[in-house]
């Protein structure tokens, strides 16, 4: 009876088949095949009767020496044993190059994810990246910018542009792509990890306990959090020296904000593509997705297969009736009024955008500047009239 396999006969092998990992038990426990028990081998015979013969059984030793001698004593017994040729160590080899053949094919997906940024998705994503970045002037020479990445699709498509930027593109500036976790879940914290993996971003993470603080809040949990977080990030990119910290919001965030500030908040404001921060000196907010079109961001998404998580926090994970996303919010009411909108015109969303890009002053009741002072039509109206 033929006593030695290699380790690919025993990996074709689907059979229902016991592996043993002869060596020391300190080895085995670093790392042995899946699914493997531990004999040391000099203890082997005293555990004999323990061993089926209903099954083939593979021994795993260092070099296939040891295993080689139980193997023939126990073939003459009546058992189905075999010892893996190589030993553990042919078993590293199988690994190594299976590890190499998962890299390369990684790398090749991500070509191809950085392919269709350019080619594909030329028009819809990466012309309206650059022309965002050069009409509201959103980068300098020397600017340090850390792409914040919460794991969502908007931010792991801003990283990919700003790579793509950062090879192509004519300005001299740095970025640092900052995670922050603040409390997420083991799974959704292992999607952004793998993601940044597949997707080639060296990312930078950091940990806060914003979740924690906000779980118990009863009252606008969303808005405390969000505010916990920007300023988390700024404070890291500031002590990394960045001096900009960049945000995925896109095209729908702006016009569902315009919308939610007029009928919820009883206020005309936008999303402003760019902001200086008033807590952290020096600091300023861009957003580089401000003309890119949600459904564009999510067509990319799909056609390269990614999967990215959604809303995140603790608040939303059970919640039954959102299921995790923004299903029951304000800002998912807005979005269905604007889709009930887009079916009337197709020029309504681009009509909201431009809206707070064509305000006439002497049209408008009342309206407040920069440093907070209120000006009124009647202020200035019986001074203008036609005499």
């Amino acid at each position: 009876m033929e006593i030695s396999k290699s380790i690919e006969e025993m990996l074709a092998d689907d059979r229902d088949k016991l592996v043993v990992d002869v060596r020391a038990a300190k080895d085995f426990e670093e790392e042995t095949y899946p699914g493997a028990i531990n004999i040391f081998w000099e203890d082997f015979y005293d555990h004999v009767d323990e061993l089926p013969k209903d099954k083939p059984i593979y021994l795993l030793c260092y070099s296939g020496r040891n295993s080689d001698l139980i193997a023939d004593f126990l073939s003459e017994k009546g058992y189905e044993i075999y010892s893996i040729q190589g030993g553990f160590y042919s078993y590293l080899r199988i690994q190594i190059e299976q590890f190499m053949e998962d890299e390369k094919a990684s790398a090749e997906r991500c070509k191809d994810i950085e392919r269709s940024i350019i080619k594909k998705f030329r028009k819809e994503i990466w012309c309206k990246f650059t022309k965002a970045i050069n009409e509201y002037e959103l980068i300098k020479d020397g600017d340090k910018i850390a792409v914040c990445i919460s794991g969502g699709k908007d931010s792991m498509l801003m990283a990919k542009l700003f790579q793509e930027l950062a090879r192509h593109g004519k300005h001299n500036f740095e970025v640092v792509f900052l995670v922050m976790n603040p409390g997420y879940n083991n799974i959704n914290y292992t999607t952004i990890l793998n993601n940044a993996k597949l997707l080639n971003i060296p990312i930078t993470v950091f940990e806060s306990d914003i979740f924690n603080v906000v779980a118990d809040i009863p009252e606008s949990p969303c808005y405390l959090c969000a505010r916990m977080r920007r300023g988390y990030l700024y404070s890291k990119a500031q002590e990394l020296g960045c001096n900009k910290i960049a945000l995925g919001h896109h095209y729908d965030d702006v016009i569902e904000t315009i919308l939610m500030g007029m009928l919820y908040g009883g206020q005309v404001q936008t999303m402003m593509p760019k902001l200086h921060s008033t807590n952290f000196k020096g600091m300023e907010l861009i957003r580089p997705l401000y003309l890119i079109r949600e459904e564009d961001i999510i067509h990319w998404m799909n056609y390269n297969e990614l999967h990215f998580i959604q809303c995140a926090c603790r608040f939303t994970e059970h919640c039954a009736s959102c299921g995790g996303t923004e299903k029951g919010s304000k800002r998912n009411e807005i979005k269905e009024l604007i889709r009930e909108l887009r079916e009337r015109s197709p020029y309504i969303e681009s009509n909201i955008f431009k809206s707070v890009e064509n305000v006439n002053l002497s049209t408008v009741v009342a309206y407040k500047t920069s440093d907070g002072k209120k000006h009124h039509f009647l202020d200035e109206y019986d001074s203008k009239s036609v005499k």
